[in-house]
């Protein structure tokens, strides 16, 4: 097997050059001699590294992490959920109540117990009661105050759209993305919240064709009353980056629901997809990169990206973009039952599915168990999923059903003391109609390798997406078609 062509030089070298040059070379290493039978993914290893850290409590080296708790805790369980594995109930339990000690009392959730209430940990902490979480006293599900949190999150918001991360915090689309996965799960959507969160997600896209974490508005001062806001110049603050690309777009997809309930007359915001799709495909790196995703341009390539810029695809197809991801309700596959057999999917063209795969499963394992950036980094929680989240990506294809989402509203049932009903049954019932296609999945290596679907927005497996959603709804959901 001929080794793979080194990236291009131009001879001028510096820190960037020398650091690619290093990467490659360690990367060389961990090529596979047969590239459609990468290493096995070593399950019981990622699994004891993640209960040890779970059980025994994280390493010294996490004390940095103090104010990231709630992350730690749904990097842990989401990790189980993505390898079919479940926690018994006693741990649920502990997980429940460690939980419910990050709420703050003003509504949110904080980095830790005492803490100040902050978008992402509030996210993050929503995430794992999904998981672990059920209705009724000490479940965690009636104990969060929701009316707390909405006055928590309305006092976050700026008049251009975006909202701070935190009292007195910065602004960032990534708590933007925290803020409406959490009101989506809890149903907690009204117009008042989401006015302007379309036309602020917008301003943060590019020239690039990724998303930068914020934007810089323009007022325009009025003789009485509160300033203009200006529709340009807002320019993007910083470059395009892996994980703000994520948030933006996974953002605008749960937006769709609320922008086809606007009058016709009012102009909407729009994205530029050309340059998003141009820009998400050039950051998978090439044979000698192992086909794993970079964040930004010429950096390099890190596990983690396999989900915030490989998950990407999935919501580019749900918007319409050919080829993206996934196909629609009436494509049939002529591979069905034949897994085994040679890739032929229709978006190869875009990105390389098999190739990620592959980093994740050469490069990203750590001997020792859990995942990471790349070798020789050690494993830590947070790559851990994100890596076996982009598996997933990779291995399996996700659409939007109208089918489902039929079914959905058709079950549809006004809860008492509704409000905001056009606008909730709308997300709920676009929420839930991700749907994985049969006889669609590709494995690369043995089917041990295989990985739970996940939801491509939330990341929660559709499981547990439905079980919390269908509580606070107050919805009874239909059942998916049994596979054959």
């Amino acid at each position: 097997m001929s080794q793979p062509r080194r990236s291009p030089h131009d001879s001028y070298e510096t820190e960037t050059t020398d650091h690619q040059t290093e990467t490659e070379t360690i990367l060389l290493k961990h090529v596979p001699l047969n590239p459609d039978s990468p290493s096995p993914l070593q399950k019981d290893a990622h699994l004891q590294f993640l209960v040890r850290n779970l059980i025994q409590g994280f390493p010294s080296r996490y004390i940095s992490q103090d104010a990231s708790q709630p992350w730690l805790l749904y990097w842990t369980l989401q990790s189980f959920s993505v390898m079919g594995v479940a926690l018994d109930p006693n741990n649920k339990q502990k997980a429940i109540d460690t939980i419910m000690a990050w709420q703050h009392p003003d509504g949110g959730f904080g980095g830790g117990p005492g803490q100040a209430a902050h978008l992402l940990p509030t996210y993050a902490a929503v995430c794992a009661l999904a998981i672990v979480g059920r209705p009724g006293p000490g479940g965690g599900w009636d104990q969060i105050d929701r009316e707390k949190m909405y006055k928590f999150f309305m006092s976050l918001k700026q008049s251009d759209g975006a909202f701070l991360v935190a009292h007195h915090a910065e602004v960032d689309v990534r708590g933007t993305y925290c803020l409406l996965v959490t009101v989506h799960l809890l149903n907690m959507l009204t117009p008042e919240l989401l006015e302007g969160v379309p036309a602020s997600i917008m301003s943060c896209q590019t020239y690039e064709g990724g998303f930068s974490s914020a934007s810089q508005p323009y007022f325009s001062p009025e003789p009485e009353g509160p300033p203009t806001l200006l529709d340009s110049p807002r320019p993007p603050l910083g470059e395009a980056h892996g994980g703000y690309t994520f948030c933006s777009l996974a953002s605008w997809v749960m937006l769709q629901p609320y922008l086809a309930l606007q009058k016709p007359s009012l102009q909407r915001p729009s994205l530029n997809f050309k340059t998003l799709l141009r820009w998400l495909v050039q950051m998978q790196g090439s044979e000698i990169e192992l086909g794993g995703f970079k964040g930004r341009t010429n950096k390099l390539v890190d596990g983690c990206y396999s989900w915030w810029v490989g998950g990407c695809f999935a919501l580019l197809s749900s918007l319409g973009i050919v080829g993206a991801h996934g196909r629609d309700d009436n494509y049939e596959s002529s591979t069905a039952h034949q897994e085994d057999e040679a890739w032929d999917d229709i978006d190869e063209s875009l990105w390389d599915r098999a190739a990620l795969q592959r980093y994740i499963l050469c490069a990203a394992q750590h001997p020792a168990g859990g995942l990471r950036d790349k070798p020789p980094k050690p494993a830590d929680s947070y790559h851990t999923l994100y890596c076996l989240a982009g598996l997933s990506s990779a291995q399996h294809h996700v659409f939007l059903s109208s089918t489902r989402q039929d079914a959905i509203v058709r079950c549809w049932k006004t809860p008492p003391e509704s409000t905001h009903e056009q606008l909730r049954q709308a997300c709920f019932s676009h929420s839930l109609s991700w749907t994985e296609e049969e006889g669609t999945s590709r494995i690369l290596g043995a089917q041990n390798n295989r990985m739970n679907a996940t939801h491509p927005v939330f990341n929660l497996t559709m499981t547990h997406t439905e079980g919390i959603m269908a509580h606070f709804y107050k919805q009874t959901i239909p059942s998916r078609p049994k596979k054959t």
